[in-house]
């Protein structure tokens, strides 16, 4: 696939504060062994992709150490591969970007370099298993300037901050944008991937701040309806958004389900950074059920319906139930826990007995000691 790929890490930090406090929203940790940007960029590398930049802009030493020089994507090469862009946007100031066109000005650098004929653009957000060449053919097929990738969602479904809503016509043409809408039904989400000419978006980009523009979305895309030919194209396959940390909660029990696991990892293949963990020692007593159990872990305990992440240490007489515990998070003798989230290298002294609810996870950040 002739493009290259650019990746938003921090675009919607401020949705789920309680995990991105010391992280991007790219390397917020998911099932066991994976990183949200681990999704986008398997989309990309399964789709050909061979040079992808990731854009930054705050606490992301937690990324880089998670991505490292893309070898596990396949990425550490002489030519393309894997690159973080400095999270400046206007180069005159050296300021920090404040909008995502500020940020795509800040790498226009980058994009110039490029010979790649076509720009894929995500952010890490979102989950899903996603073919980027069958979105190419469907590009240039319609004749598109830029190919937007949205979902059909129920309102009642859709949380979070920034939400675009597309008004789509029976040829597939977007004709409208609605951003953050009241209203109900099914609606067209857009889920922030988009396919677009290399030298379009330059164009665009000079265009829009020569003008003093600084929404993409809103000030470049919806008031050019008429003028560039952008469609959309429907994914129906699995996908989710991040969009809270109730959010977060139900899409990771979900993946104990294991037709819906199956949806998300069956099409391809989901790479992340390898490690290598000792297998998972389970104590003579212990008892595991409908869990997703990650190596390097010591179970002595009883884990039931819970998402268990690497390093994880359940002593004896300890019961996890409807939990999600980050790596290296080490529970005392004789813990109860029901509906919690622990952010990593958590501890949990002896006979705490700690509860959420499912529709109120209680979290607890990284390092803490209760």
């Amino acid at each position: 696939m002739n493009a290259l790929g650019i990746i938003f890490s921090n675009i919607h930090d401020s949705n789920i504060p309680e995990l991105t406090a010391e992280r991007t929203m790219a390397s917020i940790p998911f099932c066991g062994r994976y990183r949200l940007i681990d999704f986008a960029l398997s989309n990309m590398i399964n789709s050909g992709i061979t040079k992808v930049g990731v854009i930054t802009k705050s606490n992301y030493q937690s990324l880089m150490d998670h991505v490292g020089s893309g070898k596990d994507w396949d990425l550490a090469r002489k030519n393309g591969g894997l690159m973080i862009l400095p999270p400046f946007g206007v180069q005159e100031n050296s300021m920090m970007y404040n909008t995502r066109l500020e940020a795509l000005k800040g790498v226009s650098g980058f994009l110039k370099k490029s010979t790649q004929e076509y720009v894929i653009m995500s952010d890490s957000d979102a989950i899903s298993s996603m073919d980027l060449e069958e979105i190419l053919k469907y590009h240039n097929d319609n004749g598109a300037d830029i190919t937007m990738i949205y979902t059909v969602k129920n309102m009642k479904e859709i949380s979070g901050k920034d939400n675009i809503i597309l008004d789509v016509d029976g040829y597939g043409r977007v004709k409208g944008f609605e951003f953050n809408p009241v209203t109900s039904g099914n609606v067209n989400l857009y889920s922030n991937i988009m396919l677009i000419k290399r030298t379009f978006l330059l164009s665009l980009i000079s265009e829009s701040v020569a003008h003093g523009k600084r929404s993409f979305s809103r000030d470049v895309l919806a008031h050019n309806t008429e003028s560039i030919r952008i469609f959309a194209y429907q994914y129906k396959g699995f996908m989710t958004t991040m969009s809270s940390l109730k959010n977060y909660y139900d899409v990771s029990m979900s993946m104990l389900n294991a037709d819906i696991r199956q949806k998300l990892f069956k099409s391809s293949e989901v790479y992340t950074k390898t490690k290598d963990s000792t297998p998972t020692k389970y104590g003579a007593n212990c008892v595991v059920k409908n869990s997703l159990i990650a190596d390097g872990c010591i179970i002595e305990g009883e884990v039931y319906n819970s998402i268990i992440f690497r390093g994880v240490k359940i002593s004896r007489g300890t019961v996890v139930k409807n939990s999600i515990l980050m790596q290296d998070s080490i529970t005392g003798e004789n813990v109860s826990l029901n509906a919690i989230i622990t952010d990593k290298d958590v501890v949990i002294r002896d006979g705490r007995q700690l509860s959420g609810c499912d529709n109120h996870p209680f979290f607890i950040s990284k390092g803490s000691v209760i």
